[in-house]
């Protein structure tokens, strides 16, 4: 084990150059006081989750990272009158560092309906509320109390309610600190939030069964959308579907030293054998899953714009930034419209480094010997040919260090070859 990894040694894509100062603080206040070294010393920091969001250049990170190494999971007591209000009610607090899935198994595995949906998805409890991830009918937001955090601008502790986080469709209060315009970072806070989670506390209910509100998943479990089913069930499904996809992280990354300890050893993690276990693996698929999972987000539209999109295009009501009236539309059917196919490989070579995945157009993945230069060429090139095709900005999902995906500084045909 070298002194320093790099970040292709801890992100879910593998790429990404050495890192200055790596640091796994322990306990709560070891966490914040790396937080705030870091800052008083004027050094970029990044505080890094399960990697799955991330994509770094290739050069050396001249800063510190540091990876909250807490575990904890708690149920907290409810009080007499939380009781009287909804005696269903668990209040569930996570420390930051938690793997996401393993909270999720945890609260399945409890019998504590809210997440399952989101089983899967890789990545931590600290960068989940950040994020706003969503999957099959759910969304983190949905069952966020409160989250725990340290001001990075006051150096001090506050407790922010779900109405101060601002979630949104992927995004939250503490991912706009980062950013001036989308995919443009802020010159105050990046790679990192304003805020850095230190816990979340959860409201879930006890149930043995939960609502499958999306209609793929309810089409594998065979029932119809808003039917109630064993939330065990749904997570096996979940996993299944995600597996097919795909979408699930390689078991493997966690045979690399510096990703020891950061989830448990889940069965789920062997792919073969045993009942309910997930399918079976080739070597493309592995590679399939050498990626930040969705690359792109997807792109929600003013009405003006959602109308001269092709009338097959996917249309859904959503909310603007502004709160107005938006149209959402699917990123992946613009990738495939565009002309770039399942497998479209980077440079159009049979043997190129990186590829969109062979199962999922909207991921980007390393063949397994790309660099982060080539995941870059790869989303500039698919971000111009939609742009070019339907006048389209895709913006990039994952936070990136070093390498520029953004628009605003693009000349006028939106495009430019770095």
């Amino acid at each position: 084990m070298t002194a320093r990894p790099c970040f292709a040694d801890v992100t879910t894509i593998g790429v990404g150059g050495q890192i200055a100062d790596f640091i796994q603080p322990e306990t709560r206040d070891d966490f914040i006081a790396a937080v705030m070294t870091a800052d008083d010393a004027g050094r970029p920091l990044c505080v890094l989750g399960g990697g799955s969001n991330l994509l770094a250049s290739d050069e050396d990170f001249d800063g510190v990272v540091v990876r909250d190494a807490r575990r904890t999971i708690a149920v907290q007591p409810l009080t007499a009158k939380q009781k009287q209000e909804d005696g269903r009610l668990v209040r569930i607090s996570a420390d930051a560092g938690v793997h996401w899935d393993d909270f999720v198994a945890y609260c399945v595995q409890h019998g504590y309906e809210g997440v399952e949906g989101l089983s899967g998805v890789p990545g931590t409890v600290g960068a989940s509320v950040v994020q706003n991830i969503g999957a099959y009918g759910q969304e983190v937001a949905t069952s966020v109390l409160s989250v725990e955090a340290w001001d990075r601008e006051t150096a001090s502790c506050v407790e922010l309610a779900p109405q101060q986080m601002r979630f949104g469709y992927r995004t939250s209060a503490l991912k706009q600190s980062m950013y001036d315009a989308p995919a443009v970072p802020s010159d105050s806070y990046f790679p990192s939030p304003r805020y850095i989670v230190l816990s979340v506390t959860f409201g879930l209910h006890r149930a043995v069964s939960g609502v499958v509100g999306y209609a793929q998943l309810a089409s594998a479990l065979g029932v119809e959308v808003g039917a109630h089913m064993n939330i065990d069930q749904i997570r096996t499904m979940v996993l299944r579907i995600r597996a097919e996809k795909q979408m699930l992280e390689d078991p493997a990354r966690y045979a690399n030293p510096w990703m020891a300890g950061t989830a448990s050893s889940a069965p789920r993690r062997g792919d073969v054998g045993g009942e309910g276990s997930l399918p079976p693996t080739t070597i493309s698929g592995i590679r399939d899953r050498w990626s930040c999972g969705s690359f792109f987000t997807n792109p929600i539209l003013d009405v003006s714009a959602a109308a001269a999109l092709p009338e097959d295009a996917p249309r859904f009501s959503a909310v603007l930034p502004d709160g107005g009236e938006g149209v959402k539309t699917s990123a992946a059917w613009l990738i495939d419209h565009a002309g770039f196919h399942r497998g479209y490989p980077l440079d159009d070579a049979p043997d190129a480094t990186a590829s969109l995945s062979t199962v999922h157009t909207l991921a980007l993945t390393n063949r397994g010997q790309a660099s982060a230069q080539d995941i870059a060429r790869l989303a500039k090139t698919v971000q111009q040919g939609v742009f070019q095709a339907f006048g389209v900005k895709l913006v990039p999902e994952p936070v990136t260090i070093g390498i520029d995906l953004g628009w605003e500084s693009r000349p006028a045909d939106g495009y430019v070859d770095e």
